[in-house]
């Protein structure tokens, strides 16, 4: 792909080449910045409105804090936070044009010849739905409904620190500002109060949908729809309408 698109870029004289920043954009950035001596701005918030100075703006710091990062080169390239931009309307017309590329045999430095899976779970990083829990789940023994959603959903399991810290779920599947940074389209809180640190982790999620029993909950402010009830009796409810919506 480095090869392809370097080529498309010089064809074209490209001056800015965007990616999603995630594993596939993370993974050819950095090797177009240097095959066509570019600067790289990535995991971007938004994009300039000028040109000159070129100013990108992006999370650093595991999202503790904003950087504003002027870059210089002729070519840039950029990679773009999940969700940094909401889906508008255009009159424009884009035209779709198909390029061949002469790729030989001996350009393909790596393959992939063997796969080893250690988990047959969604990664959380990459995964568009994620349920996750909170000391509100009240015991490791009670996330079976948190399972069958995300399984009924093909959504990822997650879960706030105090749950990790205490040995009910993985610390891989700690979202937060000391945890995993997640993006996805949809986030349903069950029983997570909503603490500073976990809001920081999840704050580019396109939609929060929290569920605790407590109507002051702080999560309840960032939350784009909020329901006051005990998770273990709302869970299996939206367990019960989604299986009836799949049939």
């Amino acid at each position: 792909y480095t090869k392809v698109i370097s080529e498309v870029a010089q064809k074209e004289n490209a001056k800015v080449i965007i990616l999603s920043h995630n594993n596939t954009g993370k993974a050819l950035a950095p090797r177009l910045s240097v095959k066509l001596k570019a600067a790289l701005g990535s995991g971007l918030t938004c994009l300039p409105s000028e040109v000159d100075p070129f100013t990108v703006h992006k999370k650093v710091f595991t999202g503790k804090a904003f950087a504003n990062v002027e870059l210089n080169s002729d070519i840039k390239v950029l990679t773009l936070s999940q969700n940094s931009f909401k889906l508008i309307s255009s009159d424009n017309n884009v035209t779709i044009e198909e390029y061949s590329t002469g790729i030989q045999e001996s350009d393909i430095k790596t393959r992939v010849t063997s796969t080893d899976k250690q988990t047959g779970k969604l990664l959380l990083t990459d995964a568009e739905i994620v349920i996750s829990g909170g000391r509100g789940m009240k015991s490791p023994d009670n996330w079976g409904p948190i399972e069958k959603l995300a399984e009924l959903l093909g959504a990822a399991t997650a879960c706030s620190r105090p749950v990790s810290d205490e040995g009910w779920r993985s610390h891989e599947e700690h979202t937060g500002q000391t945890g995993k940074i997640i993006a996805p389209n949809l986030y349903i809180a069950a029983g997570i109060s909503g603490a500073i640190q976990h809001l920081a982790g999840i704050s580019s999620a396109k939609y929060l949908v929290a569920i605790n029993t407590d109507p002051d909950a702080p999560i309840f402010e960032a939350a784009d729809y909020g329901i006051v009830g005990d998770v273990h009796k709302i869970l299996p409810e939206l367990i019960s309408i989604v299986k009836e919506n799949k049939s």
